[in-house]
């Protein structure tokens, strides 16, 4: 987005919402639909099985399919999710991180049989993977392949696709993980400093072309409902990235410097609890990165006030769209510089976020750097303590959430009434769909092409050659999207990342409470003659480990022995590591919408391994519906985001085990 001169009007942000699910199909219907109202750039949501590399037809894509994100398997499927927008006109924001250069490559080939020059397409792909380690759980491999696919990226678009930003370093997903403002500040420009030290280390980007790399490098960022705090968060983010880019990379052109971020407000702060709350604090949060003209956003997606709930619908959408034009058509926002310019009290908070923020870089850099520090689980641990410190202020009260620990008196809510289907419900018959569709494409393309353009891949892939024509020449060859993850699979080997529950700390917590609970561990413990065992589980391919990385923290300090094997388990190996380590109770977390799939098979696959009583417990989003059905297979709690008392969810874990157990 072109920034104005000094004294016009500023101009509006590009205004998007995050959408897709089901198939490229009916996707494809909700962007016609989207931009017909008004907005003015896309966003693209992928299932979890494209985002981790997955035909729909594997075991581990099993209920995953079109859930959170719409399915892309081929270069058919994004013709399809294309269909009828200009891709040369269009901007164009994608979801997208360990299969970012395949879903560009996918989108350029389309682009180019839309007759499209590769210079003509904006937009971006947000491929930050150092964050799926910390947060969102979408990594494939390892850290350092997975930079060198950045590296790649980023060196190609800047001499290909000039207007396209290669990555969209996400500070986002850290604040969701728990990071306070210092921590997302530090640790979103230290994988900046990585993306670039890479790049600039490679070889593949002339000097004189350096300005171009930095311009091209965009951000992804939270804010919260403190939005005050939120903006000299914004403000703070400029200073640094200036100070980085002029000082470390000696770029001299301040346009190159320019702090370039889009934004979602804070979907962690949405409540199941009174969800109409939900409204406004995302119009509270969207003042945050507005208000400031000299650090706004230049491309906003605001969540739908039901995202607590489930899938929004293209009403609640819409309502989010329009909130955005209000402020930006109906106030008078844009015609003023900066509001805080002089400000003491800005300035103040502003200095104290720069100094902790440079303090924790010069601190992550000591250690080698941002992938040094996923590798040794050091963010990860400080971002699952910073969550429990939180989250324990919540409970304690000290932290107010209005509807939820206070106010909590309320009146039946109209947009949850009977028969008002306040989410979106995703057909089961979608996947089955997706899946025939997959098998159907594969038996009717070339594949003498497709498996040349693979086996040229993998032979690349164990060079320090550029990487991206050839995933280009794989995608127009109809080559899947399981296809050209498992070559680089191949090439690359797999990763589990650190779940940095072991090293984190609880402090603070309400010791009362905890200590009546851990006595009751303690003794049921002693009724059986054996410590409490808990397995934390997170089936599919959802990698939203927050919820899960809490209940160990908080379970391990109530006095479980806990098991917790991180991310993306088969039902099958949840069920052989209950068995296997003889637990008393099975705890499963799912955030996908996967739960009817999934905890079934979990439950079905205890009592085929003969450990049938041993009781299982889920945590998620979970609509009463699907609570009412799962507690019917067998489920024997059903926990959401309204049950935030993490003490008692372990004090009704433990009347679980006893009454499986006859105590």
């Amino acid at each position: 987005m072109p920034y104005p001169a000094d004294r016009e009007r500023d101009r509006p942000w590009v205004m998007r919402t995050y959408a897709g699910h089901s198939s490229a199909t009916a996707s494809n219907a909700l962007y016609r639909r989207n931009l017909a109202k008004g907005q003015t750039g896309l966003s693209v949501a992928f299932d979890l099985p494209t985002q981790t590399g997955y035909d729909p037809d594997d075991e581990l894509a099993k209920g995953e399919v079109g859930k959170v994100g719409v399915p892309v398997g081929h270069i058919g499927d994004m013709r399809q999710l294309f269909d009828g927008i200009p891709l040369g006109e269009a901007n164009t924001s994608m979801t997208i991180n360990a299969t970012a250069m395949w879903l560009l490559a996918l989108y350029v080939s389309v682009a180019e049989e839309h007759g499209a020059d590769r210079a003509t397409l904006a937009g971006t792909t947000q491929n930050d993977i150092i964050k799926e380690y910390l947060s969102r759980g979408t990594y494939v491999f390892p850290p350092g392949p997975s930079l060198r696919l950045i590296t790649d990226m980023v060196a190609w678009t800047v001499s290909n696709v000039p207007k396209w930003n290669p990555i969209n370093i996400c500070s986002y997903h850290l604040q969701e993980a728990g990071a306070t403002p210092v921590q997302e500040i530090a640790y979103s420009l230290s994988t900046a400093i990585a993306v670039l030290d890479s790049v600039f280390d490679s070889g593949q980007v002339p000097e004189e072309r350096r300005g171009e790399v930095v311009a091209r490098i965009s951000f992804f960022v939270n804010a919260g409902v403190r939005f005050v705090e939120e903006m000299c968060k914004m403000r703070a983010f400029v200073r640094l990235w200036d100070d980085i880019t002029r000082d470390r990379y000696g770029i001299a052109d301040p346009k190159h410097r320019r702090f370039r971020y889009g934004v979602q407000v804070n979907s962690l702060g949405l409540t199941e609890a009174q969800p109409e709350n939900n409204v406004q604090r995302i119009v509270l949060e969207m003042l945050a990165v507005t208000l400031s003209r000299d650090a706004r956003a230049r491309a906003i997606q605001l969540p739908a006030w039901n995202e607590a709930l489930g899938l929004p619908r293209p009403w609640d959408q819409q309502w989010a769209l329009r909130m955005q034009q209000v402020l930006a058509y109906e106030t008078d926002l844009l015609e003023y510089q900066d509001i805080f310019d002089g400000s003491h009290v800005v300035e103040a908070k502003v200095d104290e976020l720069v100094e902790g923020a440079r303090a924790e870089i010069d601190r992550v850099q000591a250690m080698g750097g941002a992938v040094a520090a996923v590798e040794s689980g050091y963010m990860k641990s400080a971002l699952v303590s910073s969550l429990a410190d939180r989250r324990r202020r919540v409970e304690s009260g000290e932290d107010v959430v209005v509807g939820v620990n206070k106010f909590a008196t309320t009146e039946p809510s109209p947009l949850q009434a009977e028969g008002a289907k306040a989410i979106e419900q995703i057909d089961p018959v979608v996947e089955r769909h997706a899946v025939e569709a997959i098998r159907a494409w594969k038996a009717s393309r070339d594949d003498v092409s497709a498996k040349s353009a693979l086996d040229d891949l993998r032979a690349l892939a164990k060079t320090d050659r550029n990487l991206v024509e050839a995933t280009i020449a794989c995608a127009k060859a109809g080559v899947t999207t399981g296809e050209w993850s498992q070559a680089l699979r191949e090439a690359f080997g797999e990763y589990r990342a650190p779940t940095g529950v072991s090293a984190a700390s609880a402090s603070g917590e309400a010791g009362a409470e905890i200590a009546r609970v851990r006595e009751r561990v303690r003794a049921t413990g002693e009724e059986l003659g054996e410590r409490l065992r808990i397995l934390v589980g997170k089936p599919g391919l959802d990698g939203h480990s927050n919820g899960a990385e809490q209940v160990a923290v908080r379970a391990r300090d109530v006095g479980f022995e806990v098991v917790y094997q991180g991310i993306r388990l088969t039902p099958a190996q949840i069920v052989a590591a209950a068995v296997q380590e003889d637990v008393h109770v099975v705890g499963l977390s799912i955030l996908s919408g996967s739960h009817l799939e999934v905890v079934p098979a979990v439950v079905d696959g205890l009592r085929a391994a003969g450990a049938g009583d041993v009781p299982v417990i889920v945590g998620g989003i979970v609509p009463p519906d699907d609570a009412d059905e799962l507690r019917e297979r067998g489920v024997a709690r059903v926990f959401t985001p309204k049950d935030y008392e993490l003490t008692q969810i372990m004090d009704e874990i433990v009347a679980v085990v006893r009454d499986a157990n006859g105590l």
